[in-house]
């Protein structure tokens, strides 16, 4: 009769330890247990710690912690409570495990086993709360675009065929994409300017689609930088980009996008996505300040992302400049609704 498979017990992993340390080879320690020695081998190499080699108490409970089939942040509280903070934060999942990774944390996950674990909660309470936590706060990973605005004409306007091809590699810095976020159809707006080597990102409140402000307000951020970190300023076909050369005079050379083409900026585009999860579409543009929009920044600043290694666009962008005491202001997060 064909011999059922039993898991080794703690017993038998001392047996091993013991004739392992005599020396005794895969196949004479297999035969002492009546096992296999493919099973010897399996059990030696999977469950030994690259510094302490085989122990059989650390061996049996690396074989039971393999048998769990629950979720890791569901038997680990201390990872959960870490993961689940960070994702209040404003953390992707990929950005929570990178920098795990890069900090090389006791405590570790793959972001594809976060995302497991909230949809699970979703599933199990069918609670669309969990699904805040989320980058996008959706229920099924994807994207979907939005309609675009109409095409206006814009004077001087250089397309972004004319763009040197080595801005698209992001090496150099200094070459800014912008875009004016709106809260609600109409009334204050959000200015967002964001450094496409980096990703540092600038914000500041607008009293609405008025292209003065914008200039003024791109001029205030540009001119006190150095001027090989403002070398190009790309953005949509919008009315509140009808002044962009205003920017000329201080060494910017602006770009735009082709007609219906936002992906062509699009960092500010991925920039635009993230905002709208702390100033999502219907917000009263009332119930924040410039202040809290500066605490968004700073948020948003020292994030880790994933394209910069993990980095934060703070850790990347501030030491350019620290000579001039360059800084952006901060207040308090910025609440949600």
């Amino acid at each position: 009769m064909e011999r059922k498979y039993e898991h080794l017990s703690l017993e038998e992993r001392n047996t091993i330890a013991r004739l392992r340390a005599d020396g005794q080879s895969f196949r004479k320690i297999a035969a002492s247990l009546g096992r296999s020695a493919s099973s010897i081998s399996r059990e030696i190499n999977r469950n030994q710690g690259r510094q302490v080699g085989y122990r059989p108490v650390y061996a049996d409970e690396r074989a039971w912690a393999r048998r769990w089939r629950g979720s890791k942040m569901a038997r680990q509280p201390g990872l959960q409570k870490l993961v689940l903070d960070r994702l209040s934060g404003g953390w992707s999942p990929e950005q929570i495990a990178g920098r795990l990774e890069r900090e090389k944390a006791d405590l570790r996950i793959s972001h594809e086993s976060i995302y497991r674990f909230i949809y699970a909660q979703i599933a199990r309470t069918n609670d669309y709360a969990w699904r805040r936590y989320l980058p996008r706060g959706k229920s099924k990973r994807g994207w979907y675009r939005r309609p675009h605005q109409p095409v206006h004409h814009i004077s001087d306007r250089v397309s972004i065929e004319q763009r040197p091809l080595y801005i698209e590699k992001r090496r150099q810095k200094g070459h800014w994409e912008t875009d004016l976020l709106h809260p609600r159809k109409s009334g204050a707006a959000v200015l967002v300017a964001v450094e496409r080597a980096s990703r540092f990102v600038l914000l500041a409140k607008q009293p609405g689609k008025h292209a003065a402000p914008v200039a003024e307000q791109l001029t205030n951020w540009f001119s006190p930088m150095p001027s090989g970190l403002r070398r190009s300023l790309t953005q949509d076909n919008g009315p509140e980009f009808f002044l962009h050369h205003r920017l000329n005079p201080i060494g910017v050379k602006t770009y735009f996008c082709h007609p219906h083409h936002p992906w062509q900026k699009g960092s500010v585009e991925n920039m635009n996505g993230r905002l709208r999860r702390y100033i999502p579409l219907g917000t009263d543009p009332e119930s924040f300040s410039n202040d809290d929009l500066q605490a968004l920044a700073r948020r948003l600043n020292h994030t880790p992302r994933k394209c910069l290694g993990f980095k934060t666009p703070a850790e990347v962008f501030l030491p350019l400049l620290q000579p001039l005491h360059f800084k952006c202001e901060s207040t308090f997060p910025l609440a949600r609704e």
